[in-house]
């Protein structure tokens, strides 16, 4: 079905981004949402409280609940069975629990505050915490921000935040007569965590970080020139002030020298390898390829780039777009990039795609034999990483969500302008690019399924021609 003979680089015209300048807040019903979630999670799997951890890095979950991120400090959410919630902050932080989204009571913690601020307390973090929670009897889950899945370790009591708050909570709980156990799955968890199902108001949210991201990197491939330098075109990864999710990457020719991850003053050059890469909350873009007008221009040793890697790359993310569908497994839709572009052959070693949220990588049911189901209000990103060595990898990593007839109706009653905009992706992707979509999927920026190998020649691009 996907024989690379039906690929061409052929003259593509791109869908001109016609950018949503406005973020969408989430409103008060989706929090009432998600704390409804949670409390059904939690009744569901015996969890009478659980605290969950955030910090800079680490804050998606915390954040799901209250809507803020303590940035450069570390915070604590306790939410019981009952529905109660209490903040534990610190000192930069007190001046947000009144404006958190989820009704909670606060409690000061310096010891989550920066080294040497003041600590104008007589009590240790033990006691604050025991004072204010009781933790008698209960099942306590712990959320940090991953869920272990290795066969080799106890998960349930493998814990992935600082120790000196987990040793706390063990303290506690063995002295009340309580099990402290790992809970991320609640929130994270690829077969059932709350935060891997969208609601109308969700998906709109998110698009705007997916989309945002795609016109960035749209904006570097169009700037590509010989002689500019990464530092020059990266300025263009960064927009708004939207905050990152993800390392932005800008690198031409050989990547990671001296160990620097981040834009170099390094110019580009003829024939150099070319990487671009931008994330928001709701997705990341990404694009690579060479730096030439047309395969004559590419060094010797990799004229065959298209066919070698280029071409069979896009023919997998074709598949990927055209087989999606509720209902499936996530086994099943790696079986389908397995037959198109095998491991084997193709080097690519990480999940071919995965869900995302706040963070660019929430977790993934996309797996051998992954039995996990694909529903309805997931946000999933296409995440193929092709390894041929020699030759410079392909890109073109962009995000969908899935939405049943239900949630496609919610969505173009209550968010038009996001479902016009879907409108005019679907009709690009199937009309000028020639993919096929089941009707559940809905693109979330201007560029999915659009790649472009050859970095200099603006007007051509992969093609897919079934007949």
């Amino acid at each position: 079905m996907y024989n690379h003979q039906k690929f061409s680089l052929s003259k593509v015209s791109y869908l001109e981004p016609v950018f949503n300048s406005q973020p969408v807040l989430l409103t008060e019903a989706t929090f009432l949402e998600r704390k409804d979630k949670l409390l059904q999670a939690m009744k569901d799997r015996g969890i009478s409280l659980v605290f969950v951890y955030a910090d800079r890095e680490h804050g998606g979950n915390f954040e799901y609940l209250t809507g803020f991120i303590p940035r450069f400090e570390e915070a604590l959410l306790a939410v019981e069975s009952n529905g109660e919630a209490t903040l534990f902050l610190g000192n930069e932080n007190l001046k947000m629990a009144p404006y958190s989204r989820m009704e909670a009571r606060l409690v000061h913690v310096p010891y989550f505050s920066l080294p040497n601020q003041p600590m104008e307390n007589d009590r240790g973090l033990k006691d604050i915490i025991g004072d204010a929670i009781d933790f008698r009897g209960k099942t306590i889950g712990v959320v940090g921000w991953k869920v272990f899945t290795s066969r080799f370790e106890d998960n349930r009591h493998l814990f992935d935040i600082p120790s000196f708050i987990v040793d706390v909570f063990r303290n506690l709980a063995s002295e009340q007569g309580s099990e402290v156990v790992n809970a991320s799955e609640l929130f994270m968890g690829e077969n059932g965590g709350i935060r891997t199902i969208n609601n109308a108001n969700e998906i709109e949210h998110y698009e705007y970080g997916s989309s945002l991201a795609s016109d960035c990197v749209l904006d570097v491939l169009d700037q590509v020139e010989v002689g500019k330098t990464e530092m020059e075109l990266a300025s263009s990864l960064s927009r708004f002030g939207q905050p990152h999710n993800v390392t932005a990457i800008c690198a031409t020719g050989d990547r990671f020298t001296d160990a620097v991850i981040y834009p170099r003053n390094k110019a580009v050059e003829l024939g150099d390898k070319f990487s671009a890469t931008t994330g928001y909350k709701g997705g990341l873009a990404s694009r690579s390829g060479y730096v030439v007008n047309n395969t004559a221009e590419l060094p010797k040793e990799v004229q065959d780039y298209l066919e070698r890697v280029a071409i069979p790359y896009y023919a997998a993310i074709v598949a990927w777009l055209e087989q999606i569908k509720i209902g499936m497994t996530g086994g099943e839709l790696y079986e389908v990039v397995e037959e198109v572009l095998p491991k084997e052959m193709y080097h690519w070693h990480l999940n071919p795609g995965h869900l995302t949220a706040d963070e660019e990588w929430l977790s993934s049911p996309i797996y051998p034999q992954s039995n996990t189901e694909l529903k309805s209000g997931m946000l999933l990103q296409i995440d193929i990483i092709p390894s041929v060595q020699g030759y410079s990898g392909a890109s073109a990593e962009t995000g969908i969500a899935l939405a049943d007839e239900s949630l496609r109706t919610k969505i173009k009653e209550s968010c038009p302008g996001l479902w016009r905009r879907i409108l005019k992706r679907r009709a690009y992707i199937e009309q000028e690019l020639h993919i096929s979509l089941h009707p559940e999927v809905l693109p979330l920026s201007d560029t999915v399924g659009y790649c472009r190998p050859y970095l200099l020649n603006k007007e051509k691009a992969l093609l897919f021609m079934p007949r």
